[in-house]
């Protein structure tokens, strides 16, 4: 990857010294927390055992990844989360909307790393944050070719509206299509998001490259 001018730093984000020096030595403006460790997929053997694992992920890599952003004076942290944690089925749910905090099973386990990590990301002091609340993701590097079901959003318009988010907004937004699940128009409006965005063929091809290059 440093062929094409990127140097990446390999941490376990759950070992909170190793977290703190990665961002000391990059000193970031901005943080875009996209982590996750789902390897199993929904109904495979392995998901309820991936369900706990990023739950954790959720829970403590964010709170070490803030802590470290609020130990180096970082002034924005933009997070992943999820737009399909919403109480009841009728739609279009806004930002505001209650979670379902009272979800049994697995999905109880969504809800808890979902909460810590938005609770730590919008109110840790001196730290502006931005929450996106993803569809479920399709396209290129994901579980699914086509939208899965509502709401769903394509990867490269999601990983846009984290472009977006490093300069404008803040707060919580909902990102996704329109497909009646969840209303989009605060990101329309605050941060220009687009559902239709997608990478021009050229870019998307070289991003392929990159993803094969070793990171080493």
């Amino acid at each position: 990857m440093q062929a094409v001018g990127i140097a990446p730093i390999v941490v376990d984000v759950l070992d909170s010294g190793a977290v703190l020096d990665a961002v000391e030595t990059v000193r970031p403006d901005v943080i875009i927390h996209q982590l996750t460790d789902l390897r199993s997929p929904p109904g495979s053997p392995g998901y309820p055992a991936a369900q706990e694992a990023n739950r954790r992920l959720r829970i403590e890599g964010t709170r070490n990844l803030v802590q470290a952003a609020s130990r180096t004076r970082v002034r924005r942290v933009i997070a992943q989360s999820i737009a399909f944690i919403y109480m009841g089925s009728d739609g279009p749910h806004h930002e505001d909307d209650p979670l379902e905090v009272a979800a049994g099973g697995t999905r109880q386990l969504t809800v808890q790393g979902i909460l810590a990590l938005e609770h730590d990301v919008l109110r840790t002091p001196d730290i502006a944050g931005t929450v996106l609340r993803y569809g479920y993701l399709y396209g290129p590097g994901t579980w699914y070719a086509a939208a899965l079901k509502p709401p769903s959003i394509h990867a490269d318009a999601a990983a846009h509206a984290a472009v977006l988010a490093v300069s404008r907004g803040g707060g919580v937004y909902n990102i996704a299509e329109d497909d009646g699940a969840v209303s989009i128009a605060k990101a329309r409006r605050e941060l220009g998001f687009d559902p239709a965005f997608r990478l021009p063929e050229r870019i998307a091809r070289e991003l392929q490259t990159i993803r094969s290059l070793p990171t080493k």
